[in-house]
């Protein structure tokens, strides 16, 4: 029974009955594996300092290896809301900023990535309908993205929507964006594709100008539903238009460790594609959502966040990943 008090006195305070303690005082069991820890949820200030300055890299002194020939990827998926925009937008940013010279090109009618990269894609500007359709040389069409140096996009308007029909009765329509890349008179590092969320005619220029393929994979079952299709559409490009394209890279993006399935996805997709997998996964991160709106890429709006550093460690296995093919290429 607790003391009672006594006048003047104030009782003395229940003591809680003790749990069973580890070294520092909790048994590990009874700590769910969804509690995040410190570190993982809320950085101290100095280390989220630290992860700023090595994304921004205002010095200049780091920088990702830099392919010997240009890196065509396509980011493709035709799932809509997997995180291609993003995916291509952020990687765009972290390669540019760390010694690399990119283009992306916007292929997606909505101009997503032109809104992220905060390029003019309004009716009436110059975009990649013109490259396509009129065979306006690419180099009339890109932009350079303000405040990110080394870094160009080809937008998209509007009037890119009609593209899929108009494409149909052109002349080599499947190749167009091919000779518009090949016939780019500066050097790019990498060009990387946006693709739009299905398996037309776009997404098909998209993988006749690549070599490589990124596809990123959200951590939800529906994710895995419609990807053998993609993956057979890529084949038959394979066999028919571009004998040299591979998919190279599979993102994982929108993990959510709170939840067993995102493990289960993330598992299935290892087990399935191996060492295609990269191994930086992109987290559900709210500032990663909020970068958009405010036409910037994640890594110039929190380069803190762990959004910004998932997207940064990716770009970094991206371009090392390049670095060791090529070697195992001359060797």
């Amino acid at each position: 029974m607790p003391q009672q008090a006594t006048p003047g006195r104030p009782a003395e305070p229940t003591k809680a009955p003790s749990l069973p303690s580890g070294q520092d005082g909790v048994d590990d069991t009874y700590v769910s594996r969804e509690t995040p820890t410190r570190e993982e949820d809320d950085p101290p200030l100095a280390m989220e300092a630290m992860r700023a300055v090595q994304i921004l890299n205002p010095s200049g002194e780091v920088t990702m290896p830099r392919p010997e020939r240009t890196r065509v990827m396509c980011v493709a998926n035709q799932k809509g809301g997997v995180g291609k925009t993003t995916t291509t937008v952020n990687l765009a940013v972290a390669l540019a900023l760390h010694g690399n010279r990119v283009l992306v090109v916007d292929l997606d009618p909505q101009g997503n990535a032109s809104t992220g990269l905060n390029v003019p894609h309004h009716t009436g500007v110059p975009d990649v309908y013109d490259c396509l359709i009129n065979g306006l040389p690419l180099e009339d069409v890109a932009q350079p993205v303000e405040g990110i140096p080394d870094l160009w996009c080809v937008p998209a308007t509007i009037d890119l929507a009609g593209a899929e029909i108009e494409l149909v009765s052109v002349v080599a329509r499947e190749s167009r964006l091919a000779r518009a890349i090949t016939g780019y008179p500066g050097h790019f590092d990498y060009v990387l594709i946006d693709c739009p969320p299905s398996l037309g005619l776009l997404t098909v220029n998209a993988l006749v100008a690549a070599e490589e393929v990124l596809i990123p994979i959200q951590c939800e079952y529906y994710a895995l539903e419609g990807l053998n299709q993609l993956i057979n559409n890529i084949n038959l490009v394979r066999q028919h238009l571009n004998p040299r394209l591979d998919v190279s890279t599979i993102l994982l993006t929108m993990y959510d460790r709170r939840t067993r399935l995102a493990d289960a996805v993330e598992q299935d997709v290892r087990n399935h594609f191996g060492d295609k997998v990269l191994q930086a996964v992109i987290p559900r991160n709210v500032r990663v959502s909020e970068a958009p709106s405010y036409g910037q890429s994640v890594m110039t709006y929190d380069p803190g966040s762990r959004g910004a550093t998932s997207y940064f460690e990716a770009a970094q296995e991206i371009a090392e990943r390049g670095a060791k093919a090529e070697v195992s290429r001359n060797a």
